[in-house]
């Protein structure tokens, strides 16, 4: 099937190469190849100047991008979406385009691969082309704390970092550069949600054995010390942030996570409950196991309960399946609580039973779509719809507290615009670097391939 969609994707490519030739344009497609993963959607790239240097682009829209690069990379917005595109060598380009399609497949936290443009002109580098992912904030912004009132999550960042290469280790793949200039992280209610974002060192297998995730543990560990002590020497680094000490709660905090979804557990064949009792503390992480396998002990008195196959996003693909709302795992936590709670609402309003599907249809109508609505137009767009609803629900809790009684929705909005929305950098493009500001190139050399980790 992808063969099929990429030998469409060059027919269209070469007609319009031909169009092109026509009108006195040069373009050799005999030397040029573009991959792209949806083409359907994203077929209007073609007329992206792919065969000249990145750093000689001039498209509408066009920024650069906030943080350290080993390589030229530039934001293009357009009117349906924001890309970023990436300048490396082809064969690194190849192997990151096939493993982030990868990832995506197996719905792990990814910026979304495009297309991957090889055999350039003249041997220059490839071009690799995500889709920019909105809302995301970058380990410089977060630890400085610029910007981020509402409220600051700084300290939240590491927790989300483990989760991810958790996550990653789960699936069978092998980072081989975690650190926080390779990771994006997105606003998750009072926690945040951690995005790869680079894979050009990354390895996947159908399993990791002990000494693989040890080792992607130490370099995480000392990536992210040197990233915390450049952002502490630049004079960014928040005050109370040790870079050592921090760089080592990492494992920790790994080990702890690690433990709670693959540990084995004996219990006596009447204690049952415990079963319960561990997906009850799964879903609590925001995961689910999609398989268990119970075993019997040799004299029947006992039961070990093996978790085979633990996923993330228990709560956000409820939320989704119910709603339609696409939001993190724990703004879909809040989200289904105050549909819950509102399903109470109704029920003792109509004093008949509700069901849950039917509370949620009724919660969008009533609850989340007029809030989102009520909010002032030019502002809404600075955080995502379902963390917008999650400070709102928080702020009228604190408003509530304070007045020692019930605020309603209205007065709600009016103080949570003044005292905070108003006061929000938007962060639906915070990577977005500001015209004027230099952004260099780091080690502008071929990264080396890996091997196998061991």
């Amino acid at each position: 099937m992808v063969a099929q969609r990429n030998t469409c994707v060059k027919h269209s490519i070469e007609t319009d190469m031909a169009k092109r030739a026509r009108a006195g344009t040069v373009y050799d497609p005999a030397t040029m190849r573009l991959k792209l993963a949806n083409p359907t959607e994203y077929g209007d790239l073609i007329n992206w100047p792919l065969t000249q240097p990145l750093l000689d682009w001039s498209l509408p829209s066009m920024h650069k991008v906030l943080g350290l690069h080993r390589h030229v990379v530039r934001m293009i917005e357009t009117p349906d979406a924001t890309f970023v595109v990436k300048e490396l060598p082809d064969h690194l380009a190849e192997r990151e385009y096939r493993l982030l399609r990868s990832l995506a497949d197996d719905e792990l936290p990814v910026a979304a691969v495009i297309g991957v443009v090889t055999a350039r002109d003249d041997d220059a580098d490839a071009l690799l082309i995500t889709r920019f992912l909105e809302y995301s904030l970058p380990y410089r912004v977060l630890l400085s704390g610029r910007g981020l009132r509402v409220p600051y999550l700084g300290e939240r960042l590491l927790d989300a970092l483990a989760v991810l290469l958790v996550r990653l280790h789960l699936a069978g793949y092998f980072w081989g550069d975690c650190s926080l200039s390779n990771t994006l992280f997105r606003r998750d209610a009072d926690a945040l949600a951690a995005y790869i974002i680079d894979v050009e060192t990354s390895e996947h297998h159908p399993s990791l054995s002990d000494g693989q995730r040890a080792l992607d543990l130490e370099i995480a560990t000392e990536n992210v010390a040197g990233d915390l002590t450049d952002l502490q020497m630049g004079g960014q680094l928040a005050d109370g942030i040790d870079p050592i000490e921090t760089a080592l709660a990492i494992s920790v905090r790994y080990e702890q996570l690690w433990r709670e979804l693959t540990v084995v557990e004996e219990f006596n064949a009447e204690e049952t409950f415990r079963v319960d009792q561990r997906m009850r503390r799964l879903h609590d992480l925001g995961f689910d196991a999609a398989e268990l396998e119970l075993v019997s002990g040799s004299e029947g008195r006992t039961v070990k309960l093996v978790p085979r196959v633990v996923e993330h996003g228990f709560h956000s693909d409820k939320l989704r399946s119910m709603t339609g709302i696409h939001a993190g795992e724990n703004q879909a936590r809040r989200l289904l609580n105050d549909i819950r709670r509102y399903g109470t609402t109704l029920e003792d309003r109509t004093g008949k039973k509700v069901r849950e599907g039917a509370a949620a249809g009724r919660w969008m109508e009533d609850r989340f779509e007029p809030t989102i609505a009520a909010l002032p137009a030019d502002l809404v767009g600075s955080l995502e719809p379902a963390e917008l609803y999650h400070q709102v629900l928080e702020h009228r809790w604190l408003l509530s507290e304070a007045a020692g009684t019930d605020v309603g929705l209205a007065e709600t909005i009016e103080s949570y615009v003044a005292s905070v929305l108003q006061l929000v950098q938007s962060e639906r493009h915070a990577m977005r670097a500001p015209p004027t500001q230099e952004i260099p190139v780091v080690n502008p050399v071929d990264a080396p391939e890996t091997g196998t980790a061991s």
